[in-house]
């Protein structure tokens, strides 16, 4: 098992737990911790793995990035470069794998923190979390992903407004938003999340890859070409083992017995 510095990584049979560290730094994101979040990335991005959480550890989700690092940094600009070129390669896998990513926001999420708050598949936040950009305030920038990612959840207006004036918006405002999926009371959100990765789990990994797939491909893609990426996933998933025991569970008014294995090309 692959030592982390600034994260705790754990895995619990097809379900891979990833817990943001550095609570005494509000879990902000320093050289170490983007670094560990790429790797960490890559170890989910396998065929045994059919869920991805990621939590953090304190009050904080994440502050965003580490500003006392970058200030410490002989070259602030080459630094930041290097940050973001990990925190992207990270988020950029947890796009792609066809493991599902579930985000258990506990707290606040500032900056880059904001980003990997809002990038999961299933958003969870708890009553007190709050979601602020916080760049400009700093002089900085949108990074994360941020500027592709909040438009299409929430609009140009409101990621205008979020971006430029740094305003902080609520767990129950977020959810309003659809910036979360659901808002739990604060103590009840490590069950709420245990209880969500299980039954995303107990589903058929194929779909689930195929959704978050499709999903991705649907921006870039025109509506015939989409429906042809529609076409050729649920083909593969229907020949797979999971396919057919789901179709045979449903004609049998039974619960379905899904293994997560792979989809037949």
């Amino acid at each position: 098992m692959t030592a982390f510095e600034t994260l705790k990584f754990t895995r619990a049979g097809s379900i891979v737990n990833i817990v943001l560290d550095r609570p005494d730094a509000a879990n902000g994101m320093n050289a170490a911790m983007t670094h560990d979040l790429a790797v960490a990335a890559s170890l989910c991005d396998t065929s045994d793995a059919k869920v991805v959480t990621v939590t953090g550890a304190g009050r904080f989700f994440c502050a965003g990035g580490d500003l006392k690092a970058m200030a410490a940094a002989e070259d602030p600009g080459a630094f930041v470069k290097g940050i973001a070129n990990d925190l992207h390669r990270a988020m950029s896998t947890f796009a792609r794998m066809d493991a599902v990513l579930i985000t258990a926001v506990n707290g606040v999420a500032a900056g880059a923190g904001f980003s990997l708050g809002v990038s999961g598949d299933l958003v969870l936040a708890a009553e007190s979390a709050s979601f602020t950009m916080a760049y400009t305030k700093a002089g900085l920038s949108p990074d994360g992903g941020a500027s592709y990612v909040l438009p299409r959840l929430i609009g140009l207006r409101r990621t205008q407004d979020l971006m430029i004036t740094n305003r902080v918006v609520k767990a129950a405002e977020a959810l309003d938003w659809g910036l979360v999926t659901s808002v739990v009371p604060d103590a009840d959100l490590p069950a709420a999340l245990t209880a969500l990765a299980e039954q995303v789990a107990a589903g058929a990994r194929g779909s689930n890859s195929a959704v978050k797939q499709l999903l991705v491909s649907s921006y870039a893609n025109g509506y015939e070409a989409q429906l042809e990426h529609e076409a050729r996933h649920i083909a593969a998933n229907a020949s797979s083992a999971d396919g057919r025991e789901g179709v045979a569970a449903f004609l049998g008014k039974r619960s379905p017995a899904f293994g997560g294995a792979e989809q037949k090309a």
